[in-house]
């Protein structure tokens, strides 16, 4: 454990920003998992609205620096082409 004040600050505030960083990148995950599900159950409309609501968290986590945005960009990309190429 450490002795100076400051270091001890230091602890107390990465825990709490691990743990509001690893709220948010759970929140983005269940969201990108019920766009893929909705694409495994043939559901456009479903995933269009699963999409639209992926993308708002995964951009409010870029925009909090939990992820970076070449990152976010990735995966908003990648999750509009997977909802595009339903039938």
């Amino acid at each position: 454990m450490a002795n100076i004040k400051s270091a001890k600050k230091r602890i107390l505030v990465t825990e709490t920003r691990a743990a509001r960083n690893k709220a948010i990148r759970s929140k983005v995950k269940t969201s990108v998992k019920k766009v893929y599900a909705a694409i495994e159950a043939k559901d456009k409309a479903a995933a269009d609205a699963a999409l639209v609501a992926a993308t708002s968290e995964l951009m409010k986590a870029e925009t909090k620096g939990v992820y970076h945005k070449n990152n976010v960009s990735r995966k908003v990309s990648r999750l509009s082409q997977a909802v595009n190429k339903m039938q």
